[in-house]
């Protein structure tokens, strides 16, 4: 019997061609796969026939593309009722999949709001991050935590309301700080009725809605009212409110008269590196700007990096009325659709050519010019950085992911393990993580141990989404905050979870913590100095005291935490109103922990039985 012969599998061109052949004249989307299932590309086509012939074809290939298709070991495809809806389900997927050869917006925060919520009888001020899952009004987005708070501080000046949170607001006795500084009415305790806090409310969203010339106007009235009726403290009062708010148009740069309600875009390209500066206008103020620089190939026209950017951009974020740019995105008509469907309205993109607007572009182009320069600039240092750390370490290849570890405590107690990630785009914050040590069999201050816990906690959640086919983050240096002791904890953690190819670094601090003076410690060598005055000395400092600053802010906010818990919260039967109860009555939970039952149920709403239940809460064997 004659040997058979199996058949070389398709790739590259010649497996887009098969491919072709089965493919509907239909809009949808596709996916070009390469080795090992690594995704590469996602794409969206109004016929995915033509526009994947094209591929095949060799059409208007740049050397880019061309890799791209000759790495290509299969495609997936996805037919869409229309266009846009392709658009759409090639955003999400981009997004959700990151293939390396599409444009892609690396920094994917979420923007911070001002919320005034509704689901209490008096209103609450604050700031708010995520979904709307709380009833009240949003107003955003703010390009900074900065930009928020400054706001926010402005408005409690001028408007007075409250920013505590609710189990506060039920427990006051008497007036806050706030109060005493002029930042709060206090509604808690009555000092306002609730139809007067509401008026107030009222007020700032009105005037966070955009209508800040009428509020400012009607205060002004009411000031000169107080001034003629020789009320001349409520006078003074209101008159520190009105310099409040006009102390928003001071500090903002720019405050346009014909623009309500925009985002602004300008896209600047230059040595295969491209920013977007975005600035964000709403009820005609300036809330601020942020550039971002999404990973782009030097081929890429700046009209598809804008329509990229556009799409990814507002995935998940609100979507306002006018988009102004100063580059017109090839798929103009088609976001101008998919914004519409998302936002229940029409949006309008738009690269004005003259007047205020063209100011507004012009001014975000030049922030987008400057803020690519500096990134260069600090990116070739970086660069060069890393290559020495490559050196210093005998790594294979320059680091990518850098990923350093430190623990905090105090004598064992709100133990936290923190996690900082740097690499050639500087520290990456998104992608910190703390580690709240749960571990009950640990001796207090054991930092072996909660080093071993960590470790085991972050490569054992890698190891199972590798299993599972996802690709994660994967560290290419993990730095440890110890010597010879936590080192050799480090890599049996390692070794037990199969992840013993990651090289493993230890910093040991020199003699009386003296910076310049720190060891490093590598397996099968022996520890060693770098040069006292060696850039990459200071950049390993850095590393190491930015993971030690993090570990310790995240171990001060879980013992903050901690010291507010009210031992009444504990108790079952002891909801809000009996807590403020008890604590009119004693003062303290200190003070209810001394009372006898007989006291405990003088209180209104504490029975019997519930004052027994609190007295032995407090008086536990």
């Amino acid at each position: 019997m004659a040997d058979t012969i199996a058949e070389p599998l398709l790739q590259g061109a010649a497996l887009i061609k098969d491919q072709v052949k089965r493919l509907p004249d239909a809009p949808g989307v596709y996916r070009m796969i390469g080795e090992d299932g690594e995704v590469l590309y996602v794409g969206k086509a109004r016929s995915l026939k033509k526009r994947v012939t094209q591929y095949a074809q060799g059409r208007f290939h740049t050397q880019r593309i061309a890799h791209m298709v000759d790495l290509t070991r299969a495609m997936e495809f996805v037919v869409t009722r229309t266009e846009t809806d392709a658009l759409l389900l090639e955003i999400n997927l981009i997004k959700q999949l990151k293939p390396r050869f599409n444009v892609l917006l690396r920094d994917d925060k979420s923007f911070p709001e001002i919320l005034i919520r509704r689901d209490h009888e008096a209103a609450q001020l604050r700031k708010h991050r995520g979904a709307h899952t709380i009833k009240g009004d949003y107003f955003g987005p703010f390009a900074s935590a900065w930009a928020v708070n400054r706001t926010l501080n402005t408005l409690q000046k001028a408007f007075l309301l409250r920013s505590c949170s609710d189990n506060v607001y039920e427990t006051r006795t008497r007036p806050c700080m706030l109060h005493q500084i002029r930042r709060c009415s206090a509604p808690c305790t009555g000092l306002i009725s609730i139809e007067d806090y509401q008026g107030l409310v009222d007020q700032a969203e009105a005037f966070l809605r955009g209508k800040s010339r009428a509020v400012m106007a009607k205060m002004a009235q009411e000031m000169q009212a107080a001034s003629d009726d020789l009320e001349f403290e409520r006078a003074a009062r209101l008159r520190d409110r009105i310099r409040a708010l006009s102390s928003i148009a001071q500090e903002q740069q720019i405050n346009p008269e014909t623009v309500d309600e925009a985002d602004v875009f300008a896209l600047h390209a230059e040595g295969g590196q491209a920013c977007v500066q975005v600035f964000f206008f709403r009820a005609g103020q300036n809330w601020g700007n942020r550039a971002y620089f999404p990973r782009v190939d030097r081929q890429d026209e700046d009209v598809d990096v804008m329509s990229a950017f556009l799409g990814q951009f507002y995935d998940d974020k609100p979507i306002p009325k006018l988009i102004l740019l100063n580059v017109e995105p090839s798929d103009k008509d088609l976001l101008c659709e998919a914004f519409g469907i998302k936002a229940g309205r029409k949006v309008e993109i738009s690269k004005p050519q003259r007047g205020e607007k063209r100011q507004l572009v012009d001014h975000a182009l030049t922030n987008a010019r400057e803020a690519l320069g500096r990134k260069m600039a600090e990116s070739s240092a970086q660069s060069k950085l890393l290559a020495g750390v490559c050196e210093a370490f005998g790594l294979e290849g320059q680091p990518e992911r850098i990923e350093v570890y430190d623990n905090s405590h105090i004598m064992g107690t709100n133990a936290v393990g923190g996690m900082i990630v740097a690499g050639p785009e500087g520290f990456q914050k998104s992608q910190y993580r703390k580690f709240n040590i749960r571990s009950t069999e640990l001796t207090p201050g054991d930092d072996f141990g909660m080093m071993r816990e960590v470790l085991r906690r972050r490569f054992s959640r890698l190891v199972k989404e590798e299993e599972a086919g996802e690709t994660p983050p994967r560290p290419d240096l993990v730095l440890i905050d110890g010597g010879a002791g936590q080192l050799s904890a480090a890599l049996e953690i390692m070794a037990d979870l199969g992840v013993d190819d990651i090289p493993v670094v230890g910093v040991a601090k020199g003699p009386d913590r003296d910076a310049g003076l720190e060891r490093f410690f590598i397996p099968g060598k022996e520890p060693f100095m770098l040069e006292p005055k060696s850039p990459v000395l200071y950049y390993l400092q850095r590393l190491r005291d930015e993971a030690h600053r993090f570990a310790i802010g995240s171990h001060r906010t879980r013992r903050a935490i901690d010291m507010k818990k009210n031992p009444l919260d504990e108790i079952e039967g002891v909801g809000p109103g009996r807590k403020r109860a008890l604590l009119h009555a004693f003062g303290s939970a200190r003070g209810v922990s001394r009372a006898s039952v007989e006291d405990l149920a003088k209180v209104e709403g504490v029975s019997q039985p519930l004052a027994q239940r609190i007295y032995d809460f407090f008086h536990k064997a």
